[in-house]
């Protein structure tokens, strides 16, 4: 499972949080990124050639922006990177970590929850021994004046809902590591 900042039978879904890869295709890049959606492609093709590739589910872009808007972390994000000086790399430092720790602490709106909750459970099925990984698919990884891909977090070998939701928010707060800050303003 990928964010975007990720089961053979898997349900269509037509809800703006959560996306199966067995839906995706490349027009869907710019609610799911560049990894998901190809992802989505090989899941199409390659299963119907008779090629086994693993089903998942992708967070959408849009599912992020309401996490940002609905919590007020919107707020908070623009008023601590208003001014930054990306160059002092403390500050920098300072203030991403900041950021992360209250991404990472923000409870996900109710539905979001509930979607990822409910995905998770038709994917890891009746096997809690399911590991997972949780990665970001920005859906402006590989642009023509700048590429952002490798900015945010991979998380590997997640176990349990509550560990997958936690690692949903990392990647979510990676969007905010130094690095990601600096380069978006130098880019």
């Amino acid at each position: 499972m990928t964010t975007s900042t990720p089961a053979d039978a898997s349900t269509p879904s037509n809800n703006d949080n959560v996306r199966w890869f067995s839906e995706l295709g490349l027009a869907d890049l710019e609610q799911v990124g560049g990894k998901n959606s190809s992802l989505g492609e090989m899941v199409r093709s390659l299963s119907a050639a008779g090629v086994r590739v693993p089903d998942g589910f992708a967070t959408t872009a849009d599912a992020f922006r309401r996490f940002i808007a609905q919590t007020r972390l919107g707020d908070l994000i623009n008023a601590k990177l208003k001014g930054l000086d990306t160059d002092d790399v403390e500050e920098l430092a300072r203030v991403g970590a900041e950021i992360r720790a209250a991404v990472v602490a923000q409870e996900f709106p109710a539905d979001l929850e509930a979607d990822i909750r409910a995905a998770y459970a038709q994917l890891a099925g009746d096997n809690p021994e399911a590991s997972f990984a949780v990665r970001s698919s920005a859906t402006a990884e590989d642009l023509p004046d700048a590429s952002f891909a490798g900015q945010q977090e991979t998380f590997l070998n997640i176990r349990g809902i509550e560990a997958v939701l936690t690692a949903v928010r990392e990647v979510f707060a990676s969007l905010y590591n130094d690095r990601a800050i600096a380069y978006r303003v130098h880019h």
